[in-house]
């Protein structure tokens, strides 16, 4: 029998859809990966000071998690603390950046060294899937579609060559890097050469040859340090 006094059950919301994503994550972790985004798909400026009632309303949550999930990416290196004055995206000096990136390129190498080693089949049909899909976004000239593609492309053989702790390391780099990473690829005729170096990458594993493999690897990261340059990132020194 229907009881009249019981509350009428809401219709599914997004809200609560979100609700039930919160019960499998803590509430501070959900809370980072958004301004992570955020500062990675350049909503959030270098130098700009972290607006934490603006987020608390945007994210509806309080300042809480949005504190704790700032002091969390602070230690990742995207963020940096000004006593007294808050939260700040963080800006790499051009030294930073170049360290970083040296750093970078021969933990990358390394990881397509061993990929080599032990590549599938299939895992090289999804390198080439990912190529092909780059590839159809170098002739249209949009940055904007390229770059996830060129992520994942980087990512899956961070994954696939087997050493997590080479991995997690790699994405340290990744994600401090972000901002330099995506203006060097500002100019639609270096999706082409970026292209190539991947296609390079792919056909030195492609033949299981380690040694091959590093050399594409690292080389297409330093090239990367000189498209950066070239780009005019400023000097913050």
């Amino acid at each position: 029998m229907r009881d009249d006094n019981m509350a009428k059950i809401p219709e599914p919301t997004q809200s609560m859809a979100a609700i039930d994503f919160l019960r499998t994550r803590s509430l501070s972790n959900v809370v980072q990966a958004e301004i992570e985004r955020m500062i990675i798909e350049g909503e959030l400026k270098p130098n700009e000071r972290i607006n934490e009632n603006g987020l608390s309303q945007k994210l509806g949550v309080s300042r809480g998690p949005i504190r704790e999930a700032c002091s969390a990416i602070a230690a990742m290196g995207l963020i940096e603390i000004i006593p007294n004055r808050g939260f700040f995206v963080r800006a790499l000096t051009n030294d930073e950046a170049q360290d970083l990136s040296q750093a970078r390129a021969g933990v990358f190498g390394c990881m397509a060294m061993l990929l080599a080693e032990r590549i599938t089949d299939g895992e090289l049909k999804v390198l080439a899937g990912l190529l092909g899909k780059m590839d159809a976004f170098v002739e249209t000239g949009i940055v904007h579609d390229y770059y996830p593609i060129n992520l994942e492309f980087h990512r899956q053989i961070a994954h696939m060559a087997g050493n997590k702790r080479l991995e997690q390391i790699y994405q340290s780099f990744v994600r401090e890097l972000h901002i330099q990473r995506y203006r060097a690829l500002s100019s639609p005729d270096v999706l082409h050469v970026s292209n190539a170096e991947h296609r390079a990458i792919y056909e030195a594993l492609k033949e299981r040859d380690p040694l091959k493999a590093f050399v594409a690897a690292r080389a297409h990261i330093s090239n990367g340090i000189v498209r950066t340059r070239i780009a005019g990132e400023p000097d913050t020194n």
